[in-house]
């Protein structure tokens, strides 16, 4: 296998919710929600940097899609996304993005333990997105 993800889902419950969030909140682009003329087909992508695609689908799709069941228990501690910048300022600039977009804060942004600067939030389903500098990671 030659490791390439090119699409991270996320389930949530309520798709215009979400997408209202991530488009109008974070400013990430998108066509919006598409595929609602398919059973369990709405959906809506948006555009990360590298060709990476970020996708908002239901819960009750992905547990159709899946055949696993909707009673399973979620965590936010199952994953984390991490949006990495160039700076302390930069980390700040996205925490207020997201508070003002209605996100939860769950850290807010501080020194950490490897030299760099990083805080937590959780989008209107629980995602759980850390946003940090990495002095470290020298190519963003």
């Amino acid at each position: 296998m030659k490791p390439s993800i090119t699409l991270l889902t996320l389930g949530v419950s309520d798709l215009e919710r979400a997408v209202a969030f991530y488009r109008d909140g974070l400013g990430l682009p998108t066509k919006g929600i598409v595929g609602t003329e398919i059973e369990n087909g709405a959906v809506a992508f948006f555009d990360l940097e590298n060709g990476l695609k970020l996708g908002l689908w239901p819960r009750k799709s992905m547990a159709a899609d899946s055949g696993l069941p909707m009673q399973q228990a979620t965590s936010a501690l199952e994953i984390s996304l991490a949006h990495n910048v160039g700076s302390n300022e930069e980390v700040d600039a996205v925490m207020g993005q997201a508070t003002a977009a209605g996100a939860n804060i769950v850290k807010p942004a501080q020194a950490t333990f490897y030299g760099g600067y990083a805080g937590y939030f959780q989008d209107p389903d629980g995602h759980l997105w850390e946003v940090a500098f990495n002095p470290s990671f020298s190519s963003l």
